[in-house]
């Protein structure tokens, strides 16, 4: 049977008009101003706005009262997150994490690097008495979580140097210690996440929770994700050589197998 091209097929442009529009939004990765959305996708500002009150209606834009900017809506994360759901790490990944918390009894999850940053895209809660309040969509700091630090040690991004830049000022700020100070804490942090092969958080982003992250890769070598487990300080253990740790690893390294990733470190 002979498929046709998409190119080839009849089409609706003012469909493949309006999702200009998206696009710009997307790749900006902030909220903006409509004029700005209109030059972006090199299309008149009155024209443009037509699109973006029916993007609005279903939600696929959203519009703050007071400022006027325009930013992607939940519909557009809905449908995100389904793509995503749809992609090998995620699907594959299901029975991995139904494992993985039955054998170390803590809530894990997958994450992966979205426009936003470390997202999470799946969980498997182990319901125990005290929830972690984590959730599909949720969007992880770089400097502070164990997820955004796994990121930080292994992945690739030319945009993630610019949040960790970000993340690192706000910190500074914050604390009123200098940058170089601030940077220098991280580094030495990330140096020992590389060393062991696994990055791990205790009670810096939410009190009283501690967390371990490790990478997971493709067939390329390149990190794809991070399975990622949470629980109450006290009773979840976080020495490098812990069960959970050497649990989470094996996980990851399961993980990176089903997606062609042959040379892992045992």
């Amino acid at each position: 049977m002979t498929i046709k091209a998409a190119s080839d097929r009849q089409g609706i442009q003012s469909v493949e008009v309006g999702f200009r529009l998206l696009r710009v939004l997307a790749a900006t990765n902030r909220p903006m101003m409509l004029r700005d959305i209109a030059k972006g996708a090199a299309m008149p500002a009155a024209k443009a706005h037509r699109y973006m009150v029916s993007f609005l209606r279903v939600g696929i834009v959203e519009q703050d009262a007071s400022s006027g900017r325009y930013d992607l809506g939940s519909y557009a994360l809905e449908l995100g997150l389904s793509g995503l759901g749809r992609l090998d790490p995620v699907r594959l990944s299901g029975p991995i994490l139904e494992a993985l918390c039955e054998e170390i009894q803590e809530t894990v999850a997958l994450a992966v690097w979205g426009n936003h940053g470390a997202t999470i895209v799946r969980i498997v809660d182990a319901g125990g008495p005290i929830t972690i309040t984590l959730r599909s969509g949720t969007v992880l700091p770089l400097c502070k979580s164990a997820t955004g630090r796994a990121f930080a040690a292994f992945y690739r991004s030319p945009f993630l140097k610019k949040m960790l830049d970000d993340e690192l000022k706000e910190t500074s700020d914050a604390s009123k210690t200098a940058i170089t100070i601030v940077r220098r804490q991280l580094e030495k942090s990330l140096t020992e996440i590389r060393d062991h092969g696994i990055a791990r958080a205790t009670g810096s982003l939410t009190p009283g929770i501690n967390g371990f992250s490790a990478p997971v890769y493709d067939h390329t070598g390149s990190m794809i994700a991070a399975i990622t487990s949470l629980g109450t300080m006290g009773e979840f253990n976080v020495e490098w050589d812990s069960p959970v740790a050497k649990a989470m690893m094996n996980a990851a390294q399961s993980l990176s197998l089903r997606l062609g990733h042959g040379n892992i470190q045992k």
